[in-house]
């Protein structure tokens, strides 16, 4: 029997970012796996990025707890579908959010237009704007996610990059992240991401997670919402 908790589109948003936490973690030289309903780094990832993503909702704490490091504080863990409890092993919900999902097609509504980036210097500047006055000399985003498929789309204004996301092709979807506005419209921002992609991959639909007010915008621009999701943070360093 199907579980009423997995349907194809929820399925399609879990394995996309899945897999592009993989490749975020590849670009550090972090080894990732996937075994049974989890996908795994047993080494610490690059920050903002999970040690596991849950695959299934049958997917265990002991599962998740048995392939990542606990032995410190700062092991996270993103809980696709809303089914585990952690906190008995130190963690505690970091925050809590929704998948979403876009059949494909470009947005009535017209909107400025957002290109791809080529080249690590723009990709260094769109970190920059992304990221406002939380950069770091630590740059997250590697040039040798160019070469992995990841798209980073951005909108400029005077030649300077106000608004973007990160766009990856993967499970028969795109998935979009890291969304942002200078000028936080977010409600036209998704509709310049949502004709770029529909340029670059006319046939796919869209999806990802969010949460507050990005989620709104998101379901303003069409999205529908295919599941909960949490993410915990293991604040406990005791064995």
């Amino acid at each position: 029997m199907t579980d009423p908790r997995t349907t194809p589109y929820l399925t399609a948003a879990v394995r996309n970012n899945a897999e592009w936490c993989d490749a975020v973690c590849r670009s550090h030289g972090v080894p990732g796996a996937v075994e049974g309903s989890v996908w795994s780094s047993p080494r610490r990832t690059p920050p903002l990025y999970p040690d596991a993503v849950t695959l299934a909702p049958e997917a265990t704490a002991e599962d998740v707890l048995a392939r990542i490091d606990v032995t410190s504080p700062g092991a996270s863990v993103k809980d696709s579908f809303a089914t585990l409890d952690l906190s008995g092993a130190g963690f505690e919900v970091l925050f809590e959010a929704g998948w979403i999902h876009r059949p494909g097609g470009e947005p009535a509504a017209p909107a400025p237009r957002w290109e791809p980036l080529t080249g690590a210097d723009a990709l260094s500047a769109w970190e920059a704007a992304w990221a406002g006055d939380d950069t770091d000399d630590e740059r997250l985003f590697l040039p040798r996610l160019l070469d992995d498929g990841a798209v980073f789309l951005a909108g400029t204004e005077a030649g300077r990059i106000t608004a973007g996301a990160v766009a990856h092709s993967a499970a028969g979807a795109v998935g979009v992240s890291n969304l942002f506005a200078a000028d936080d419209d977010l409600d036209t921002a998704w509709r310049s991401c949502l004709a770029a992609t529909a340029r670059l991959w006319p046939e796919l639909p869209v999806v990802g997670y969010e949460g507050g007010d990005d989620l709104a915008a998101a379901l303003r621009q069409g999205f529908a919402p295919v599941g909960p999701l949490r993410v915990w943070l293991r604040t406990d360093g005791s064995d």
